[in-house]
């Protein structure tokens, strides 16, 4: 299958993961029904947001998980009808096969990078791996590993750091069994025995944490009753989302970082310990396509610039961004809530106002 048709083909069977401390990607298997990811993705989360090309970001529930071969299985979104993708052969694979690994890099989404099987059994840690020279990065985690003829023959699971494209995918015949063993089970929480590859289920767990076969301690992915909250700063950001009504879960987008909806805007909300400060940019339209309406616009924004208070209005390429920054140390519940309310309030409007006054165009939106 060429390249070109292997990467539409994926586009819309390939799912982005977000969770409190990261972000990963995923990938539907139909003839299972269920999402595939990295189990260092979820990270201990039995709930984790997802978002594709066929539907808007929700919350999805993780059923399984499995340490020892970083798996976990997410359930997917209701009423989309996602491509249907075939899990191919690991017995098939030669070194110097070509491959793609498709996945969300440093949050670039569906980005497709093009190699070659190095060596189609390197053992590491008692299992064997796939490696390739196909560029892998943070993000492209529980992605799949696509052969020539579009079917997935591994996940993509780690790099070794500091190595020029060494990437490691677990192979196709470990996913396959894991997918068996899980069906019989789904919709049920239950996570595999890192020591012995038992099936741990809450029909079977032996005084709440133990393997029944072995005895060794496991985790079942079982939602908590209390949601584990965070602190100091984080937890001020999401408390003042709270209150302006926006969803916190499906807010989160990785590690400090919280993108919302107001109207038509898209505002990403940023906190960084190490310079003090919570940015909160709301990305607008873009410039028009008239160059004769350029000038009079910059003449407007400079004027509401200089009118605005808390606010900054800039352009940033061709779009057109409002921001505000708040020192960490003088956030509150209450001065923050203020400061985004007004933010999200004239973020709506002036995205509206701009397209009607001055023929600015809707923000390019990847899809």
């Amino acid at each position: 299958m060429p390249t070109q048709q292997t990467i539409e083909l994926y586009g819309e069977a390939i799912i982005q993961i977000a969770t409190q401390t990261g972000t990963g990607t995923g990938f539907y298997v139909k003839e299972f029904d269920v999402i595939v990811t990295n189990n260092h993705v979820v990270d201990g989360n039995a709930e984790v947001t997802i978002k594709g090309k066929l539907f808007d970001k929700t919350l999805s529930r993780v059923w399984y998980t499995d340490r020892k071969h970083d798996l976990a299985f997410l359930q997917p979104p209701s009423g989309a009808a996602l491509a249907e993708i075939k899990l191919g052969h690991y017995e098939e694979l030669r070194d110097g096969e070509e491959v793609v690994a498709i996945g969300h890099p440093f949050g670039l989404n569906y980005t497709a990078t093009q190699g070659v099987i190095s060596k189609v059994d390197r053992i590491r840690d008692g299992l064997k791996f796939i490696q390739i020279d196909a560029a892998i990065n943070p993000g492209n985690s529980g992605g799949p590993l696509v052969n020539d003829k579009g079917e997935i023959i591994g996940v993509n699971s780690f790099i070794i750091r500091g190595g020029d494209n060494l990437g490691f995918a677990l192979p196709v015949n470990y996913l396959r069994t894991a997918l068996q063993l899980y069906q019989p089970n789904k919709g049920t929480p239950g996570t595999r025995c890192a020591s012995c590859d038992f099936l741990v289920t809450p029909t079977n767990i032996d005084s709440g944490k133990y393997c029944p076969s072995c005895g060794t301690e496991v985790k079942l992915p079982e939602l908590p009753e209390k949601e584990i909250e965070l602190v100091g700063v984080p937890k001020t950001i999401e408390s003042i989302l709270k209150e302006l009504g926006k969803d916190i879960k499906l807010a989160r987008n990785g590690v400090n970082n919280w993108e919302v909806e107001e109207g038509s805007a898209k505002i990403k909300i940023t906190y960084n310990p190490d310079n003090f400060f919570i940015t909160g940019d709301a990305y607008l339209c873009q410039m028009p396509n008239d160059i004769t309406k350029i000038k009079p616009l910059y003449q407007f924004l400079l004027e509401q610039n200089y009118s605005l208070k808390g606010l900054v209005i800039s352009c940033t390429g061709q779009n057109i961004v409002l921001s505000c920054i708040l020192y960490d140390l003088d956030l509150s519940l209450e001065n923050g809530k203020e400061q985004f309310q007004v933010l999200f309030k004239k973020a709506d409007e002036y995205d509206d106002l701009l397209k009607t006054n001055f023929g600015c165009v809707d923000r390019l939106v990847e899809k």
